[in-house]
């Protein structure tokens, strides 16, 4: 295996030249007219990478250095990511959906001594900028490098609170995308799509797997559910990663007569519904099969290609080489232990220590093994609301809640009340033409009482226009519920019995 990204960059491009590495459909006009094409080969990635990465030096950026990308899904976002590696600097990915707390937070804390960007994102940088499609050439660079240097400060996606910085080695990052390609057994003719925004560690792993396999690295402006299907089929795509709400917002899209008309041949995928497996399957006319891990930790569990036994349910797969796996026996969360893993998170030694305490790796997942010692995602272990004695794990109320014909998605909170300690608020994001009302309400909160036990349901339900979301396409609860603000009152409407 090859020891750093950089290494493996070269050797891509000597074995695979003028082979087509990076493709990006239907780049924005507006980018930037110096943008390097919307195809490049291995050759060209490696060469451009190479200048970026004397540039960067000759703009005083040293070794251990760490510099943030802030650039859309365009190429110059891997590009600058092999860069600043080559110059022996540590990358912080940087979501371009960041206002003004986020963008400061990761600065700060990061201590980034620049920003790589375009005009059009440099104004709401604070601190030094560097715009990637203006940098100029710099003399050739000596840097040595070790597979245990950190790569990157990858920023956890912060669903709840201000987002704490992985410290990810290019050892980690060699090892989750050798794992992955070996469980896939990449084929020459492959080509991997990807529409998860480059910030997040997915299509920075696919990127290293289409490296290590010679094939196409298709990467999408952004998801959209209407999109990607024909995306797959004008790109010919064969392999594929989707996770969070994706799955489910491409199923709510209606069935087309092309929807098999396509070349995958498997979908990789994490937390799909048990019971829409099969249905997924039927549809697009491939395997899906589950990868379990997290930005901590990369791949824990995998699902092989053949392991149709899986198909329904919601068993995860089993723990790679170097990785073991297990449940603890008090709580139910899932423990792992091995590589590749974090160094720990930056600035924070005690949660670091926390996460690791008695040697493994606590991921606040919940997990359950089967009958064929399997185990299946049971919730997340703080994504909870207590409502008097009663735990109600929000992932359970919202894949019923997401059931409803008239909801595209759903998010359950806790609210606090003074006789119950908590209860449960439910935000919905209804599908066009149905109305946000109170008719509405009473008719999702039916439909959720006729499928869990009563102390499960809303006590009270809001509609939003939007959900903000995490590059991992989860909702971002933490823009919910905003302080101050009476959750009770409207537009909040109660269910019949909120008690």
């Amino acid at each position: 295996m090859h020891s750093t990204i950089p290494d493996l960059m070269r050797n891509a491009a000597g074995t695979y030249g003028e082979r087509e590495f990076l493709r990006f459909p239907a780049l924005s006009s507006a980018a930037p007219s110096t943008v390097p094409s919307a195809s490049l080969s291995f050759a060209e990635a490696d060469a451009e990478s190479d200048r970026l990465a004397r540039a960067l030096a000759a703009q005083g950026v040293r070794p251990g250095d760490r510099v943030a990308v802030m650039l859309d899904n365009v190429p110059w976002w891997p590009l600058s990511w092999l860069a600043v590696l080559k110059a022996g600097a540590v990358t912080v990915p940087v979501n371009v959906r960041y206002q003004a707390a986020d963008l400061e937070h990761v600065l700060r804390d990061s201590g980034a001594v620049a920003t790589l960007t375009v005009e059009a994102h440099a104004p709401r940088v604070p601190g030094p900028v560097h715009l990637v499609d203006r940098l100029t050439d710099g003399p050739p660079l000596d840097i040595s490098l070790s597979a245990d240097n950190v790569a990157n400060f990858q920023y956890t996606s912060g669903t709840t609170g201000f987002p704490k910085a992985c410290l990810l080695t290019h050892d980690y990052w060699l090892r989750t995308a050798q794992v992955v390609a070996d469980l896939i057994h990449v084929r020459d003719d492959d080509v991997l799509m990807i529409a998860q925004a480059y910030s997040y560690m997915d299509p920075q792993w696919t990127t290293l797997l289409c490296l290590l396999g010679g094939i196409p690295h298709v990467v999408l402006p952004r998801f959209s559910a209407s999109g990607f299907w024909p995306a797959a089929r004008e790109n010919g795509a064969t392999l594929t990663y989707v996770l969070g709400t994706m799955p489910l917002l491409m199923h709510k899209q209606p069935p087309s007569p092309l929807d098999r008309e396509n070349r995958m041949r498997l979908v990789l995928c994490s937390g799909i519904a048990p019971d829409l497996h099969r249905t997924f399957e039927e549809r697009w006319g491939a395997p899906w099969r589950e990868l379990y891990g997290s930005t901590e930790s990369g791949c824990d569990l995998m699902s092989a290609p053949d392991a149709a036994d899986t198909v329904g349910t919601g068993a995860m797969g089993t723990p790679p080489p170097g990785k073991e796996v297990r449940i603890d026996e008090e709580t139910g969360e899932i423990l792992v232990h091995g590589t590749p893993m974090m160094l720990g998170y930056w600035n924070h030694p005690e949660a670091t220590a926390h996460a690791f305490r008695g040697g493994w790796y606590h991921t606040g997942d919940l997990g359950v093994r089967d009958a064929m010692g399997r185990i299946r995602h049971a919730g997340r272990l703080k994504d909870t609301v207590r409502r008097g004695g009663e735990n109600i794990s929000c992932a359970e109320v919202e894949s019923v809640l997401a059931r409803h014909p008239a909801v595209l998605a759903a998010a359950l909170v806790p609210i606090p009340d003074d006789l119950f300690g908590e209860l449960p608020k439910a935000f919905l994001q209804l599908r066009p033409g149905h109305a946000a009302d109170a008719g509405t309400a009473a008719a999702v909160v039916a439909h959720a009482r006729e499928r869990l036990a009563r102390f499960k349901i809303p006590a009270y339900v809001e509609f939003v226009e939007s959900f903000t979301l995490t590059p991992s396409a989860r909702i971002e609860k933490r823009h919910l519920l905003q302080p101050g603000r009476d959750q009770r009152a409207a537009p909040a409407i109660p269910t019949e019995d909120p008690a």
